[in-house]
């Protein structure tokens, strides 16, 4: 019986076309591409793509992310993986570090650990790469000088930012609400922590299911379109003292801490869908002389009693919400076939030199994101096809 892992590599489209051209082509041929990304089904899809077209590929997954069929299905079709799942950052560290011992040629970075490790102790070899993240855009852009190879920002393509990251994540976190939660979300009151294009979608979804959404944005700018996209926009400690929903997706720091547990609702939920497990602060929160017992249930989700009654609950230990606990999903097939069809393009791009140095830390080109756009709608409406259309 086919499994799941089949059931997105037959979904994923742009993929299977991609992969067909590049056992033609064979633009990785002789390189090694390394790579520290969510290990799912969807990234299975890419990874035999980048093998498609000649590249050893040596991956390794993220914090809490790493799902072992995923492991399993890659190694026994000739890809590399290093290490397992863990929550552990220092164990995390030897794994990125050990991909980084294949001495690759380009990398797929997520988060900018590959590229920020690389610099301090860089091999001679290294091409250049893409960076997935706008929280890895933000960590790698001041160190443009010192890393001084092309890397292209997946996230900063307007495809990226419209079909992943506000439709398919604003999406994927209301479904893992519901799947690590199966409670209600009309009449409720979410605060979301961010208004970027995740924030937004979380934002939409959640109103969709007739939640009450209130948004809260350190940048003014972001606060005004959200109110004028019909969301309350109260100041920080209103929107945490009001909500039965916390979820924070900003990409940056740390947000929620135990400094903010006096303000919080009794049963309360909090949940993180930003890049880095830090925006919720689980140790300090966890560990707070304020909490008086704690409840870690099978599914991801610990149950915290405070000394006065309250409980708090947070779900997957403050990880990707979309991308842990059971059954995670992730994003939907077709978004991430986009994003990775974005990925494999700009790959060949680095690899056959198109770009160079002058490119560091840039958005994907132009003509790779309207060649992606193209070549989605063509699947969509195969008979509109133009005439002619530059390669």
């Amino acid at each position: 019986m086919a499994d799941r892992i089949e059931w997105v590599g037959a979904n994923t489209r742009l993929l299977k076309e991609i992969a067909a051209e590049f056992r033609a082509t064979q633009p990785f041929a002789g390189m090694t591409i390394g790579t520290g990304i969510h290990l799912e089904p969807k990234t299975v899809a890419l990874l035999l793509t980048l093998r498609d077209g000649g590249a050893r590929v040596v991956a390794t997954g993220n914090l809490n992310t790493t799902q072992a069929d995923a492991v399993a299905y890659l190694r026994e079709r000739g890809i590399t993986v290093i290490g397992e799942a863990t929550r552990d950052a220092v164990k995390h560290q030897g794994f990125l570090k050990e991909v980084l011992a294949s001495e690759p040629d380009i990398l797929l970075d997520n988060g900018g650990d590959l590229f920020d490790l690389w610099r301090q102790a860089p091999t001679g070899n290294l091409i250049g790469g893409t960076e997935e993240t706008t929280s890895g855009r933000a960590r790698l852009e001041p160190l443009r000088s010192s890393l001084n190879r092309p890397i292209l920002v997946i996230n900063d393509s307007p495809i990226k930012q419209f079909a992943e990251n506000e439709h398919a994540v604003g999406q994927s976190v209301l479904e893992s609400y519901m799947r690590f939660t199966n409670r209600v979300t009309n009449g409720q009151r979410v605060t979301v922590f961010g208004y970027g294009a995740c924030g937004r979608g979380v934002a939409l979804n959640f109103k969709g299911a007739y939640a009450k959404v209130s948004v809260v944005d350190s940048d003014p700018l972001k606060r005004l379109q959200a109110h004028l996209d019909g969301f309350d926009t109260p100041a920080r400690a209103e929107a945490i003292a009001s909500a039965d929903f916390i979820v924070t997706v900003t990409g940056g720091g740390r947000i929620l801490g135990a400094d903010d547990l006096p303000l919080l609702k009794d049963n309360v939920i909090l949940a993180n869908a930003g890049h880095f497990p830090a925006e919720i602060d689980n140790g300090a929160i966890a560990g707070s002389p304020q909490v008086a017992s704690t409840e870690t249930y099978s599914d991801g989700i610990a149950s915290l009693t405070l000394r006065d009654g309250r409980v708090i609950h947070i779900l997957a230990e403050g990880h990707m919400v979309n991308l842990a606990g059971p059954r995670a999903l992730g994003n939907s097939i077709e978004s991430m076939d986009l994003g990775f069809a974005l990925q494999a393009r700009c790959l060949e791009a680095v690899a056959l030199r198109r770009v160079d140095a002058s490119s560091c830390v840039v958005p994907v080109p132009r003509d790779i994101d309207e060649r992606v756009a193209n070549a989605y709608l063509d699947l969509c409406y195969p008979s509109a096809k133009p005439a002619s259309r530059p390669a």
